[in-house]
């Protein structure tokens, strides 16, 4: 039902136990198959062999920053993102190998509002398409809605549709796009914006779970289930 105030006018519902949150501690959060590091400087060799990887820098086309040549510029790259005061930056780490494999960060936090964002993504070969990269992002909001967070955000190039696809099959959804945000690279870069609020995750968690579940999966790890689908299903 709409809510009105003495004036008749429509406003918003009321959060009468609304109280601000805490930023994303910087500690290591474990699952199955990754685990989340605080992003360190030590994170540099491992990072840079697992960029390494890709022939070339096409994944690379719509971040910030080119991929590091050598381990003194991502020693760089890794603390020039470790000492922004804006960003919770984590390493992403395979079990398996005990080796960093990509990172992400939270970002645009806004603890009064209990809004922020998932960004600076940056896979490496070594997790793109794996069932390691969906539970380190599943890691991610399971921390951010577990601290009480209202929204959760995922933007991108508006050309970038690889980034928005793997958002939408997480549970995000399309708001829209910022035209001309942004001028980077000397080209114009148009912004896809998507969100997860609060009263959304419950089914999200429970379909990525059910997704993440080692039933899910053949004895040579293919999917028996699709993420979209078990979306639909609960």
């Amino acid at each position: 039902m709409p809510r009105f105030n003495q004036y008749q006018q429509p406003i918003g519902d009321a959060l009468p136990d609304w109280q601000p949150v805490s930023q994303p501690p910087r500690v290591t959060v474990s699952g199955r198959y990754c685990r989340l590091e605080p992003l360190a400087i030590y994170h540099a060799e491992d990072l840079l062999a697992a960029y390494a990887q890709a022939a070339d820098e096409r994944d690379w086309t719509y971040l910030m920053s080119a991929r590091p040549k050598d381990i003194a510029g991502c020693r760089t790259w890794i603390d020039q993102k470790v000492s922004d005061p804006s960003l919770v930056p984590v390493a992403i780490v395979d079990n398996r190998t005990e080796k960093a494999v990509g990172i992400a960060c939270y970002m645009r936090i806004d603890t009064s509002n209990g809004v922020l964002e998932l960004g600076h993504l940056t896979w490496s070969p070594l997790m793109q398409r794996t069932v390691l990269g969906t539970e380190a992002l599943w890691l991610m909001l399971k921390t951010t809605f577990e601290l009480g967070y209202r929204r959760c955000e995922w933007k991108c190039d508006s050309l970038n549709a690889p980034s928005r696809k793997a958002a939408e099959r997480l549970g995000f959804r399309w708001e829209g796009t910022f035209r001309q945000m942004m001028a980077r690279h000397n080209r114009n870069r148009d912004t896809d914006w998507l969100s997860i609020i609060d009263g959304e995750w419950s089914a999200i968690d429970r379909a990525i779970r059910q997704w993440l579940a080692p039933e899910n999966f053949t004895a040579d790890g293919q999917q028996i289930q699709r993420l979209e689908d078990l979306h639909r299903a609960v």
